[in-house]
């Protein structure tokens, strides 16, 4: 009886852990390809230690910005991302930031041309800061 119970646990466990497996792998980040726009890497602002590569490419339905693996955000409040020329320009905001740490990637809105900027932002929304630079080349 013992034995059968620690048997089923053992299986319940296995197909938990193939189930979260199976999970994460269906939540794997989109990889995104296409022509590279511009690159660069993030400097730390107002305090704050963000670093990583970042690259803007052109895919063939429109614009993606792409945070690469090493990309790394300390951490701080309302996190979004938008662009400068090179001070930041609020009206260029395009999204939240997903994750403070990893590769991620946020496709541009229909209709925006992201060549004409020099610099891409972390912005702290809340406190009108910004967290971290990249300027573009």
């Amino acid at each position: 009886m013992i034995k059968a119970r620690i048997i089923s646990a053992l299986a319940f466990a296995l197909a938990a852990c193939g189930q979260e497996a199976a999970e994460s792998a269906s939540e794997a980040p989109e990889v995104i390809t296409g022509e590279v726009i511009a690159r660069g890497v993030f400097e730390g602002a107002s305090d704050h230690v963000t670093t990583g590569g970042v690259t803007i490419r052109k895919g063939a339905d429109g614009y993606y910005v792409t945070l690469e693996e090493d990309f790394s955000l300390d951490g701080a409040p309302d996190p979004k991302l938008g662009f400068g020329n090179p001070d930041y320009a609020a009206e260029t905001q395009f999204s939240a930031l997903k994750s403070k740490t990893g590769y991620q990637s946020y496709k541009l809105p229909e209709g925006f041309d992201p060549t004409g900027y020099q610099t891409i932002y972390v912005w702290c929304e809340q406190f009108s800061v910004p967290l971290g630079v990249a300027t573009l080349g």
